[in-house]
């Protein structure tokens, strides 16, 4: 056990962080399962604790795999595995799945593990370092829209737009991360602003092809629209019944909770295990509970930072930031709905709620920002030329 420990590098601070927000896991999924077993009728307990478990272990062997990975190999890693991901974002909207009419084309599934793979998700870390290397790379130059139309804007664009139609709130935050980034990297405020410009003129294009011809594709503009008018008005819906089961459970729980296992909410929020455990986690372990664990994301946040500002690279900045803030930025979206601050989004609580493709996408950011935190690795990335993607991969001169 101790020659293991020895074996791990990069930042000690959010390895630990990490293992407390697993380990903590357990409980609250262990109790919402109950959810899943008593109302829907799928599984047992025991087999959704074991499921989140053999889930944990493979996304910490994914973090423990991809930290001993030099930092400068995901610039070219980023650009072989950016077209793979538009396949397989195209593969996954083309399959037409759809839940009450509307587009639910968010998953693939595995063949013989019986797992499904929400694409979107990978297709969010591989964008943001694909962002981070072509900020890197022009970091001593002058950067004009036109040239950066084709390498940075266009694989944004597509990602988005191959997102959009099944899942607005994921294509938001990423829209969003991606905005933030290039901020961070230096691009030109004046180019962002037309890039904003661009992409709500193109959501209301989107918008309007679709209320004018609805038989046209599958979207889910009708739920966006419900959620966000419930939210501001208060109408009666299935979002707004797990919002207000929600504040029940939080309102329930007081100042030290419940106690562990003993939520009763959990057995009427649909989604207590995922998108909602938040609730649960207050109604079981009070304000106290709830605070406490939004200290440590607070306290990962932090980690990031040091980590990002520590690192004598700009690509190794940009990597740190671009996969690292989306997980906090993701936990108190969760939060924020929860406690209805924002409309419901279906984005999950990382580390914490229970799901394969959220943990394993977590894991691998992580294992990038603890790639980073490494000093031997980002020695050797600065001798690293990053035009050419063979050499990069290959880590040649």
């Amino acid at each position: 056990m101790f020659n293991f420990i020895k074996k791990i590098n990069g930042d000690k601070a959010i390895w630990g962080i990490v293992a407390l927000l697993a380990l903590f896991s357990f409980l609250p999924v262990y109790s919402a399962s109950s959810n899943l077993v008593y109302v829907v009728g799928n599984g047992t307990t025991i087999s959704h604790l074991i499921k989140h478990g053999f889930l944990l272990l493979l996304g910490f062997g994914i973090i423990y795999g991809v930290h001993k990975i030099p930092m400068h190999f995901f610039k070219g890693l980023s650009m072989i595995a950016m077209p793979l991901v538009l396949l397989l974002l195209v593969y996954t909207l083309a399959q037409g799945k759809t839940i009450g009419g509307a587009n639910a084309s968010r998953w693939i599934n595995i063949p013989f593990v019986g797992f499904s793979f929400q694409t979107s998700t990978l297709a969010a870390v591989v964008l943001m370092v694909y962002v981070a290397r072509y900020l890197a790379k022009v970091k001593d130059s002058v950067i004009t829209f036109k040239d950066s139309v084709l390498p940075l804007w266009l694989p944004v664009f597509l990602v988005i737009v191959l997102i959009l139609p099944a899942n607005f709130s994921t294509a938001a935050i990423i829209f969003f991360m991606v905005l933030m980034l290039t901020f961070l990297g230096g691009y030109p405020i004046k180019y962002l602003v037309m890039i904003v410009g661009t992409g709500i003129a193109s959501l209301a294009l989107f918008i309007l092809i679709a209320k004018a011809v609805p038989d046209l594709f599958d979207n889910r503009i009708d739920t966006w629209e419900n959620r966000v008018t419930n939210f501001f008005n208060g109408v009666d819906s299935e979002e707004d019944y797990q919002i207000e089961r929600a504040k029940i459970a939080i309102a329930s729980g007081g100042i030290v909770g419940k106690g562990s296992g003993k939520s009763v909410q959990k057995n009427f929020l649909p989604q207590s295990s995922s998108d909602f455990i938040y609730a649960i986690i207050v109604e079981e372990y009070g304000l106290v509970g709830g605070l406490v664990l939004m200290f440590f994301y607070l306290l990962l946040l932090f980690r990031i930072v040091v980590v990002a500002n520590a690192n004598s690279t700009v690509f190794g900045k940009l990597l740190v930031v671009g996969v690292g803030l989306p997980i906090v930025f993701q936990a108190f979206i969760n939060m924020a709905v929860a406690v209805e601050l924002f409309p419901v989004t279906g984005q999950t609580l990382p580390l914490i709620s229970s799901g394969g493709t959220s943990i394993w996408m977590t894991c691998l950011a992580i294992g990038i920002v603890l790639s980073a935190s490494n000093k031997k690795t980002e020695e050797e990335s600065e001798i690293i030329d990053e035009t050419n993607p063979l050499e990069i991969l290959s880590g040649q001169l």
